[in-house]
């Protein structure tokens, strides 16, 4: 099987990590196996009843759940398979003399790193500053392996195209905005403020005198038995939801922009990519508002997960079209 389409499989067995992750924290299943690797000292989730019961001996602060545990344990197995298929890849890379070689040193080097941090997320007991760096890092190597691809697979992009090149600098820009997004959107949902405001546009209530920036954007918390379901009070909740939102209104407006000026462009790569950046913005703007007024339904929370992943893979796409050499 050739490169490309081996790193085409792993992108959507990434995207499905991606995925399932979101809906193991949307689940409140983090916390499903209060160990790792395994689950209560299983490699799978106990079943029977001496299973259970010697699981609860050895932590008794916490009630065997197997809905969520399994959860849990399923995220880490899909996980796991990845980590093999991005060490596979390492391995031919490094065989193939053409094939690069700094880059899938450095993606094998994060699964390392994002193993770990799916370890730390549950002995530090869902810290968000812990879960928002695991969310980042998934995403991150979502699109460093679609880079991957797209230097094993070189696509035919006009060099020649000149209005098309200048809008690289606004691509960056909007790059640059739509992680700040997501890691508002990460910082969000691991501090359980996704339902900190229930109106629209912005927030119920007298919301700008609550506003607590420091408090809400300070990666220290304090120590706390367990970080699951949040230990932030209210106004700070509000104030990241708020921030989160406000942030997404000017994200969707600078990717827009963008995209209209994408389809002026000569090249039909460039012009197709411009139409395919609206309808994710919408999609994505329309799955946002629709988690505040059905009040975060986990199909719809999950999606808006997803589509951000996809987002970002178009716009880094935008970036890699518009400032590779002609």
């Amino acid at each position: 099987m050739q490169l490309s389409n081996i790193l085409k499989i792993t992108l959507v067995f990434t995207l499905m990590v991606i995925l399932m992750g979101a809906y193991t924290r949307l689940s409140d299943a983090g916390l499903g196996c209060p160990d790792w690797p395994g689950c209560y000292g299983h490699l799978t989730v106990p079943n029977e009843t001496h299973e259970i019961a010697k699981a609860e001996q050895y932590f008794p602060e916490f009630t065997v759940e197997q809905d969520k545990a399994w959860l849990e344990m399923i995220h880490r197995y899909i996980a796991g398979t990845l980590g093999l298929m991005v060490l596979g890849i390492l391995i031919i890379c490094l065989r193939q003399e053409e094939a690069p070689k700094k880059l899938p040193v450095f993606i094998s080097a994060l699964i390392i790193f994002q193993a770990l941090l799916g370890m730390w997320t549950v002995t530090m007991k869902l810290m968000p500053i812990v879960v928002m760096s695991h969310l980042l890092g998934g995403f991150t190597l979502f699109c460093l392996l679609f880079l991957l691809y797209l230097r094993t697979k070189p696509l035919r992009i006009p060099g020649g195209d000149i209005y098309a090149r200048k809008l690289a600098p606004l691509a960056v820009l909007g790059l640059v905005v739509l992680v700040i997004q997501i890691m508002l959107g990460g910082w969000t949902s691991s501090n359980y403020a996704a339902l900190a405001c229930t109106s629209l546009p912005i927030c119920e209530g007298n919301w700008v005198d609550n506003l607590r920036f420091a408090d809400a954007f300070s990666p220290f918390q304090g120590e706390h038995p367990s970080f699951e379901f949040g230990v932030l009070d209210y106004p700070t909740r509000m104030t990241i939801h708020v921030t989160h939102r406000i942030w997404g209104v000017i994200t969707a407006i600078l990717l827009l922009w963008l995209a209209i000026k994408l389809l002026k462009a000569q090249s039909s790569t460039m012009r197709n990519s411009g139409l395919l950046l609206i309808a994710l913005v919408i999609i994505q703007v329309g799955l946002g508002i629709s988690n505040v007024v059905m009040h975060l339904p986990l199909s719809i929370a999950v999606s808006h997960n997803g589509g951000a992943a996809i987002l970002l893979l178009c716009v880094v796409f935008i970036n890699y079209a518009l400032w590779r050499k002609a």
